[in-house]
């Protein structure tokens, strides 16, 4: 039984991996806008617009595609003193307390994801990507045409004329990255320090 909730469990973390690598990607991405912007702005008086709306942006995505493989490598911010000190004189409660936890941080979790689900929805059906839209002009029948259209009908975050994004796709990220933790913690909560093969948690919790 064990090994095939390993079996289920290892996909779930190869995926914790791969968006921990997309948060810092954007990262650099981030990194290389802003000083694109200094540059301008020293050199050129000319700096870039909505650079504040896109590291708005880009934090949602660092913090959340990250989250997922922080929960997997144990290394989410806690105060673990008495798990420590449990562990040397009684394994047994402490490894039941650590599984509560997790099995807490799973609950929680998942309410946040059912919160974020009915918005991300909301958010994205202001676009009307299919439908057709309660005001302004019909489609075309050109793809890239009504793409354009939808996308300018959504839901937005920044400030007209200077930087405008939609907001779901923000949204989205935060639902995919706290069901995954849901997963996690749930993977975590029952079979509790054991590691599938070639995932071993490393670090320390602090």
């Amino acid at each position: 039984m064990t090994d095939q909730l390993h079996r289920i469990y290892t996909p779930f973390l190869s995926v914790a991996i791969v968006a921990n690598a997309i948060g810092t990607a954007v990262i650099f991405v981030l990194v290389s806008i802003m000083n694109v912007d200094i540059i301008a702005r020293g050199v050129f008086h000319a700096p870039l617009r909505g650079v504040v709306e896109i590291v708005i942006f880009s934090l949602i995505l660092i913090v959340f595609l990250q989250l997922p493989d922080v929960v997997r490598s144990n290394r989410l911010t806690r105060s673990d003193g008495f798990l420590v000190y449990a562990a040397q004189r009684k394994p047994k409660l402490a490894a039941t307390i650590s599984r509560l936890i997790d099995l807490l941080s799973a609950i929680f979790m998942l309410l946040i994801a059912w919160t974020v689900w009915p918005e991300f929805l909301e958010s994205i059906e202001t676009c009307h990507f299919i439908t057709p839209p309660e005001f302004g002009a019909p489609p075309t029948g050109e793809f890239i045409t009504d793409l354009k259209a939808a996308f300018a009908r959504c839901e937005y975050f920044g400030t007209p004329g200077i930087f405008t994004a939609p907001w779901w796709p923000a949204k989205l990220a935060i639902f995919f990255s706290v069901s995954l933790c849901f997963i996690i913690f749930m993977f975590k909560a029952i079979l509790g320090t054991q590691k599938p093969t070639g995932f071993e948690q490393s670090g320390s919790q602090t």
